[in-house]
């Protein structure tokens, strides 16, 4: 068997596999909210705090489009020219043009290039959520966070080139193989370590006082059966306004994180609201499903990567011999930018189903539709949300339904609709 025919055949399974997990693990049998409800919902907000949040995003909305805009026309002209192979032999140039020094001083080159040109676009959001009181940092703290963000995907693509483009040298002819279980094996690892090694230090985290709520939270997550270590609160305040909480880590180090905005701003019956829906993500094993998707997702991207090599025009656009040269990483993360782009509505659907499983576990847990619909209108306004956004944008991106949706359905729960 010819290794590309080998690989057809794997990357087949891949995407049944893929198929598979979504099929049977994605709650995909829910009801949407009538959008009676959803109108409804709408009416009760607060006049002003909907007009707010629709007048953010309206103002958002240019610097974001434009910044993927930039962002995407940056990798094709790279990827899909000779400039990004030029590019990437003379950041090798100092190190005898040795492969390894082409892959990753070059990948980093090409990646960095894309977030330079988008970097004043980025600020433009920044200024924008800084004159509507969304954030709470300086100039400086902003420009930390910035290169903290930088620091750490450096990282990853330094694993991520050194790896992949190591493997297309020892083994020529099946590196895809080897890549692609890399990739997953990667994607896997990053779950179980981005709580304990990342989230620290973006947030300082200090455990919750001994009170009446910290053990509400832990008999909530108890009588749910999820074991939980601690609760945490996290410091989000020097940083934003925006509420939120999550359940984050795994076995040992599962641990609740509430953020101390949302302290400040909810009533303890909102806040278990919150806790609630983020247990049920943990019930549910909502992350090992993201995981397993991900991984398998990973592997696809890697082996629809291979095969894309055999096609000698875009090889020759590229000005590259082969798609597993270092000289092509240009051409890689062209790839990847495009494919991210195009799975995005997919992912956005996986997410708002899994998201909306997430709602009625927490009205089960809690038993307090009321409190749930108090909460989502305090989410919307605090972190300036559109309750009701453009279909469009909601069908290509939104990760969360609704916020009338959100309340909608806990309203039909009260009802007895679950």
């Amino acid at each position: 068997m010819t290794p590309r025919l080998a690989a057809a055949l794997t990357l087949g399974a891949v995407l049944l596999a893929g198929t598979a997990v979504a099929v049977l693990l994605v709650p995909w049998r829910g009801v949407p909210a009538p959008r009676a409800d959803q109108l409804a919902a709408l009416r009760d907000m607060p006049a002003d705090a909907v007009a707010r949040g629709r007048a953010f995003h309206a103002d958002l909305r240019p610097a974001t489009y434009g910044a993927a805009a930039v962002g995407l026309v940056v990798a094709l002209v790279l990827g899909l020219t000779p400039l990004g192979s030029r590019l990437v032999a003379l950041c090798g140039r100092p190190l005898g043009g040795h492969w390894l020094a082409q892959a990753v001083l070059g990948g980093l080159a090409v990646a960095l290039a894309g977030s330079l040109l988008t970097l004043p676009l980025v600020a433009w959001r920044y200024r924008i959520a800084r004159r509507y009181g969304l954030s709470t940092q300086d100039w400086g703290g902003w420009l930390a966070d910035v290169l903290k963000g930088y620091a750490v995907s450096a990282v990853l693509a330094v694993l991520f080139l050194a790896g992949f483009y190591t493997l297309t040298r020892l083994a020529p002819r099946w590196w895809w193989a080897w890549a692609a279980a890399g990739a997953a094996a990667l994607v896997v690892l990053l779950s179980f370590v981005f709580p304990v090694l990342v989230e620290p230090v973006f947030n300082r985290f200090t455990p919750m006082p001994d009170g009446p709520l910290r053990t509400e939270l832990m008999d909530l997550a108890r009588r749910d059966g999820v074991p939980v270590r601690e609760v945490l609160v996290a410091d989000a305040s020097r940083r934003s306004r925006a509420v939120n909480a999550y359940v984050s880590g795994f076995g040992a180090t599962r641990r609740i994180v509430v953020y101390d905005t949302l302290l400040e701003q909810a009533d303890p019956a909102e806040v278990r609201a919150v806790v609630a829906h983020e247990l049920g993500h943990a019930h549910d094993g909502d992350v090992i499903t993201g995981t397993v998707l991900g991984a398998l997702g990973a592997a696809g991207a890697v082996i629809a990567l291979y095969l894309l090599g055999g096609w000698a025009a875009l090889l020759r656009r590229a000005g590259v011999d082969a798609i597993g040269s270092p000289r092509a990483v240009a051409l890689v993360l062209a790839v990847g930018a495009v494919g991210g782009l195009l799975a995005g509505p997919a992912q956005a659907l996986v997410s708002r189903r899994i998201e909306a499983r997430a709602d009625r576990h927490a009205l089960d847990l809690t038993g307090d539709p009321a409190a749930f619909a108090a909460m989502q209108a305090r989410l919307s306004a605090l972190n300036l949300s559109d309750p009701d956004p453009n279909r469009w944008e909601y069908l290509l991106s939104a990760t969360h339904p609704s916020t009338v949706e959100r309340m909608a359905a806990a309203a039909a729960y009260r009802r007895g609709q679950r």
